[in-house]
């Protein structure tokens, strides 16, 4: 819906899922084993949960504990055709066609969708429209790594994008 929406926010997001860029995070922030525990995990292979357990620790400096995993809504009869086509995603060169502003947000210690996704999308953005921001010290996770400075970012795009 052009023009609808004030304002974009892509946090820890992809336009393109590549397995290969996903596992090379994984690896540089939680080495080799790691990364092959992600590689079959994000290639359809569910993990038993001490091993995701693994995975899930290496999202960034602060991962939901569980009394925050317990509020989740899970349709595990979806989870399959959900991976199936998040394997398939590709929207890179649709991306140029967006016409809000857009806020692209990542944190630099991302493995799942590292830097280098975020830097993707901003490329294929309008440039009038994109701002790329890289939170230091923060993972999947920025507003429970770097609360600080994300909440600030976040209040003042979605208030700059309104009052455009």
């Amino acid at each position: 819906h052009p023009r609808h929406a004030a304002g974009i926010v892509a946090q820890s997001g992809f336009a393109r899922f590549d397995l290969a860029r996903l596992v090379e995070g994984f690896r540089r922030f939680g080495g080799d084993e790691i990364a092959e525990l992600a590689r079959r995990s994000f290639s359809g292979d569910p993990l038993p949960p001490d091993e995701w357990a693994r995975v899930f620790a290496v999202f960034g400096p602060n991962v939901p504990d569980e009394g925050e995993l317990a509020r989740r809504r899970q349709n595990r009869t979806l989870g399959p055709h959900g991976m199936e086509l998040m394997c398939r995603l590709d929207i890179v060169d649709q991306l140029c066609r967006i016409e809000s502003p857009t806020l692209v947000c990542v944190g630099e210690l991302e493995p799942v969708t590292p830097v280098a996704a975020s830097e993707e999308i901003f490329q294929a953005l309008p440039d009038s429209l994109a701002r790329l921001e890289v939170l230091a010290g923060a993972g999947h996770f920025p507003w429970k790594d770097v609360p600080e400075r994300y909440w600030p970012l976040l209040v003042d795009f979605v208030t700059s994008a309104a009052d455009a």
